[in-house]
């Protein structure tokens, strides 16, 4: 059985790590040129500095960490190497690997890295999650060979993994399973407090990401006091997105009316003042007004897509009840923007509202359903008999 035991990758110095069986973990291995201009001697050592060079999201610190802690310890267990003693074939080898982890890697349960029986993978990585990890040792690896940690770069002959691109979005919902989902999350029992919350609150937040088209992490993110107006009955958002970038949302009236019950239901006044630091997207369970984690947020849309699934299932509405169940928070970022896109709005201010640094991503959105499509065709075939 692998040895996972954990990697301090953090801001803090690592203690030495020993493992069973096999002795000193493989990690103990001294820079080989004697102009490097890093400090780091060990492999974790260097991982941690290639992560604090980046100024990184508090995110894209979170995922690097974790391939670089699933890539040390294949080194480690799979390969018996260190960085410098890695080459092509090893780190081909990896991205194969990624494809089909050994059941000793894999746990369904997502259990705590201090447990025995975390496991890094939940099962095989698809290709974009395979892409990111090689996106991931690839960079530290160049960052190796140009701190001179190691003299050359395995890395740069490995190919990143190919995925594939498609010319429209098309994980989006319809407004008739929003409407859905919005009816399903206002009809939950409530019958304690904290259900009470729970329901306000993830109507809340359904509706504030299917209004605004916000990222996950960014009203997450948010404060309070985030939601504010500057007269004139127009409502905003600020949220900050990728690349520490500023922005502010329109906040239409349902969701201001949304805004306002999800406070009540916790016991606070309806609006906030601008200076309000309090977490926008609050925990039901904490007597605390304490923030919730990306994850949490998204399972509670994730548990709403699938009550909503559930109800259209009933209805014998296969196909809404599929879309559901495939469903996740940042379909409706995509389906706010696809309905605005497909309503007339501009590109530049679509572009501007999701915070796209080049308008060609925007311009995705721009297409019809494929019902939409189909009616148009087979009304021009039955107007016009082409055949």
């Amino acid at each position: 059985m692998p040895n996972f035991t954990p990697i301090d990758l953090g801001p803090t110095l690592p203690e030495e790590i020993t493992t069973g069986a096999s002795g000193r973990l493989h990690v103990k291995m001294y820079r080989q040129l004697d102009d490097a201009i890093t400090e780091a001697t060990t492999d974790i050592e260097l991982a941690r500095e290639f992560i604090a060079h980046g100024e990184l999201s508090a995110k894209s610190i979170q995922n690097t960490q974790k391939e670089l802690f699933r890539f040390l310890t294949w080194c480690r267990e799979e390969a018996g190497k260190t960085l410098v003693q890695l080459n092509v074939a090893d780190l081909n080898a990896y991205k194969e690997f990624l494809k089909d982890p050994p059941p000793g890697w894999v746990s369904t349960t997502k259990w705590p890295r201090t447990d025995p029986r975390y496991r890094p993978f939940t099962g095989p990585l698809s290709d974009t999650s395979r892409r990111q990890a090689l996106i991931a040792v690839k960079g530290l690896m160049g960052f190796a060979e140009q701190t001179g940690y190691v003299r050359r770069n395995p890395g740069a002959l490995v190919r990143n993994v190919r995925t594939p691109t498609a010319s429209r979005i098309t994980r989006y919902l319809t407004q008739t399973a929003i409407g859905l989902a919005l009816d399903t999350v206002a009809t939950r029992p409530a019958d304690t407090p904290a259900a009470m919350k729970r329901r306000a609150r993830d109507r809340f937040l359904l509706v504030a990401y299917a209004h605004t088209g916000a990222r996950l992490n960014e009203l997450v993110g948010a404060s309070m006091g985030s939601i504010y107006t500057e007269g004139n009955d127009r409502w905003w958002l600020d949220v900050v997105g990728k690349g520490n970038k500023a922005r502010r949302l329109p906040v239409p009236p349902d969701m201001l009316d949304a805004f306002r019950a999800y406070r009540e239901a916790f016991e606070l006044t309806p609006l906030a003042s601008r200076t309000d630091r309090t977490p926008l997207v609050l925990s039901s369970r904490s007597r605390a007004l304490a923030r919730i984690t990306d994850e949490a947020a998204a399972e509670a849309i994730k548990a709403i897509f699938a009550d909503a699934a559930a109800v259209a299932a009933t209805r014998g509405d296969a196909d809404t009840a599929a879309t559901l169940r495939q469903a996740s928070a940042h379909w409706l970022r995509h389906s706010m923007l696809t309905n605005h896109a497909n309503n007339g709005v501009q590109l530049k201010t679509l572009q501007d509202t999701a915070g796209h640094a080049n308008i060609a991503t925007t311009a995705a959105y721009l297409h019809k359903t494929d019902n939409e499509r189909y009616d148009e065709i087979i009304a021009s075939v039955n107007g016009r008999g082409i055949l």
